[in-house]
């Protein structure tokens, strides 16, 4: 690790910031086990791990019983979401297990679909991804995740599922999720590139021995999918808006369904697409908003509306900095 890395670790490795210290030792410098294993109990009892479980009802909700697609950022979705990116453990913590219990019983339908309002209706790639993810994340075993797992490959592939027309099918499409290839009614039907980072961040993060066939021909998809043009510039489909979204280039945290050019690079160097040459663009770009110090700013934030704020815009952010230099480090 050369000095600058070197010295931006020890930034984010302050015992001030608990939840960060945490993650950082575990994700960058392979700490002792002992050393990470009290990391990670300060950052269940102290940190912002903690703050989010006690405002969940002992039902393992937030806010208001039911699927808890909204309020947005405070609900149970975001909740376990945000919860999964802190690093929180269902073996730490027997509140994180009821709380993935409590999404897998509200927001999954029988067919494995991760839904925002409890019907199939309401399935959408960005919530697919970012659930399994997150459940993954928490260490969750349940084997209603398989099957999670074995709709987002199919709604990708397409294998398997009927039309959004044939109303009769038992697997089909819906208005959200509408077709193969991160199709998304919210984006006029068009591939969705931000549903495309959730799930390739989900399948990114399943373990090789899960991966089935189909699985593995989703991954290619998202794959080729990312690779189909420079994922630089970002200029994937954009449906009814006049031109690519600006959010790309923001770097964030947390991140739920608005994605960033990390969020591209994060599941491709997972999956061991690091060397490619079609990523170097994009590598470059996450290297050229480091600042003088080694670290990167907050561009993108949810002040206010999660349970925890983290940090300013426009402002050297841990959290960030954090995101960049596992995809940096994984090289």
């Amino acid at each position: 690790m050369d000095k600058a890395i070197a010295d931006t670790v020890d930034w984010l490795l302050e015992p001030a910031d608990i939840g960060v210290r945490y993650l950082a030792l575990r994700d960058l410098v392979k700490a002792p086990p002992q050393e990470t294993q009290k990391a990670k109990a300060d950052a269940h009892r102290q940190g912002p791990i903690n703050v989010i479980l006690s405002k969940m009802n002992q039902q393992g909700y937030w806010v208001k019983p039911g699927p808890g697609y909204l309020p947005k950022y405070s609900s149970t979705v975001w909740s376990v979401i945000l919860l999964a990116q802190l690093g929180a453990s269902i073996e730490s913590d027997g509140r994180v297990a009821i709380g993935a219990s409590y999404i897998l019983d509200h927001n999954l339908v029988n067919d494995g679909m991760f839904t925002l309002n409890g019907l199939p209706s309401g399935t959408i790639d960005c919530l697919q991804g970012n659930l399994c993810a997150s459940l993954l994340d928490l260490g969750c075993t349940d084997p209603r995740l398989d099957k999670a797992f074995d709709w987002m490959a199919r709604s990708v592939t397409g294998e398997g599922v009927a039309p959004i027309t044939d109303k009769k099918a038992t697997l089909r499409y819906y208005s959200g999720n509408c077709g193969p290839f991160f199709a998304c009614g919210a984006n006029d039907k068009h591939s969705c590139a931000w549903g495309a980072v959730a799930v390739m961040q989900a399948f990114s993060k399943l373990p090789v021995t899960k991966r089935t066939p189909l699985i593995e021909r989703a991954i290619k998809i998202g794959v080729d999918f990312f690779f189909s043009i420079d994922p630089a510039t970002a200029d994937y489909p954009h449906g009814y808006a006049p031109k690519t979204s600006g959010n790309w280039w923001k770097f964030g945290f947390p991140n739920f369904y608005v994605a960033d050019v990390l969020g591209i690079a994060e599941p491709l160097v997972r999956l061991g697409y690091g060397k490619d040459p079609r990523l170097s663009n994009t590598l470059k770009l996450i290297r050229e908003k480091q600042d003088g110090q080694g670290r990167w700013f907050m561009e993108y934030d949810y002040t206010g509306k999660t349970w925890v704020d983290f940090g300013s815009k426009k402002q050297p952010n841990k959290w960030v900095t954090l995101r960049a230099l596992r995809v940096l480090n994984a090289m």
